[in-house]
């Protein structure tokens, strides 16, 4: 009995399923592409005070700069190094905001981009954020250093080495995500250099990481690498407190890849919270506020001990990532506030709220509403 206490023990520290949030702080938030300093500011004024448990940044680490004068927010999702220069600060921001927000309880949990680097069609030179050489078509990352070993071209198995079907769990794992070059994370080397990575952010103090497009990574992968990590900075937490781990693993059903498979190494992130809460707030499909009675599981959702759970999210609000026409964004304001509003008084899940940018509704996925064309046109021509 004694032996079997030991390994449920051993089971549960191992687990990173715990925000270590300051007691009575049960949610964090967003701030999509705020600048570090900002955030270090927003600790102190507003967070801190008001009990905010903590703030999940956008990613940290150097990454590609396109030659597109928007500068869009995806490009942050491409990594070339794994140095902490970004378009929201340089490395020593990034320290003092860390120290500043953990100085008055408001801990910050890093966006971790672990699945790929930047899209192949990056091309090669010095156009990133930090300055870094890099050779996208040769697979040639010197500052990490990745070459193209550390890839997982050989494996994918379409003809296009682009991911084909998303009922194939080995294509959406080891092919392509949308031109983005794969990381071969069963590769010893390729997971020494991404937890060397996180430990570096967890000695300057952050308390956890969501895991990028953990979807198209295998779990055990996942698992090998957070094993790896070291415990939390003592400076700021109880000594052997594990980083917390969430995981973009977007299920809506009906594809080869479930969050069950997620759920043993951290939290995951529950899409369906915000497309059925978006329904029943905006009362489509015969939905009522009334129903909610066994919100949560009751509802298909996973175990509320493993969920991360959000209205909306920087995907889905600009219309992609999953959830569809019923995700509620501020352009709903009322609708939103109430969302929010429930969601912060419901017990289910660990909650997360988005602090965005204005986007323009008319452009969606790329691609300009006929609306607003018509509206432009009428606008354009003569009385």
């Amino acid at each position: 009995m004694k032996l079997l206490l030991l390994f449920v023990c051993i089971g549960l520290s191992s687990a990173q399923f715990n925000p270590n949030t300051r007691a009575g702080r049960t949610t964090i938030v967003h701030l999509f592409e705020w600048r570090w300093d900002d955030i270090a500011a927003e600790c102190e004024r507003f967070l801190g005070p008001n009990g905010f448990g903590g703030v999940q940044v956008s990613p940290v680490n150097d990454h590609i700069v396109l030659n597109d004068p928007w500068r869009p927010w995806w490009q942050r999702y491409q990594p070339i190094s794994y140095k902490l220069c970004s378009r929201s600060g340089n490395e020593q921001q990034f320290r003092d905001m860390v120290t500043r927000c953990n100085n008055v309880g408001v801990y910050i949990y890093v966006d971790a981009i672990i699945n790929h680097m930047c899209g192949q069609g990056g091309g090669t030179g010095t156009h990133s954020s930090c300055g870094s050489y890099f050779n996208a078509g040769a697979r040639d990352f010197p500052s990490v250093p990745y070459s193209n070993w550390d890839f997982n071209d050989g494996k994918c198995r379409t003809g296009s080495g682009e991911i084909e079907n998303y009922n194939d769990a080995y294509q959406v794992r080891d092919c392509r995500l949308v031109g983005l070059l794969d990381l071969a994370l069963e590769k010893d080397y390729v997971r020494g250099k991404i937890a060397d990575f996180l430990n570096n952010l967890i000695n300057i103090g952050v308390a956890g990481f969501r895991l990028d497009a953990a979807k198209h990574m295998w779990p055990g992968d996942i698992k090998a690498i957070t094993d790896r990590l070291n415990n939390l900075n003592t400076r700021w937490f109880p000594g052997g407190t594990r980083p917390f781990i969430f995981q973009e693993v977007i299920d809506l059903g009906g594809e080869g890849i479930s969050f069950n498979e997620y759920t043993g190494i951290g939290r995951v992130t529950e899409f369906k919270y915000g497309a059925r809460l978006g329904n029943i707030i905006r009362k489509w499909n015969g939905e009522k506020l009334s129903y909610v009675r066994n919100w949560g599981e009751g509802w298909g959702f996973m175990s509320s001990n493993r969920a991360l759970v959000f209205v909306d999210n920087h995907d889905n609000q600009r219309g992609h990532g999953a959830g569809g026409a019923s995700i509620l964004t501020f352009w709903d304001a009322r609708l939103y506030k109430m969302g929010v509003g429930f969601m912060l008084a419901h017990p289910y899940g660990f909650a997360r709220i988005m602090s965005s940018f204005r986007w323009n509704r008319n452009f969606v996925n790329g691609k300009v509403r006929l609306s607003f064309c018509l509206k432009l046109i009428t606008q354009l021509l003569p009385p």
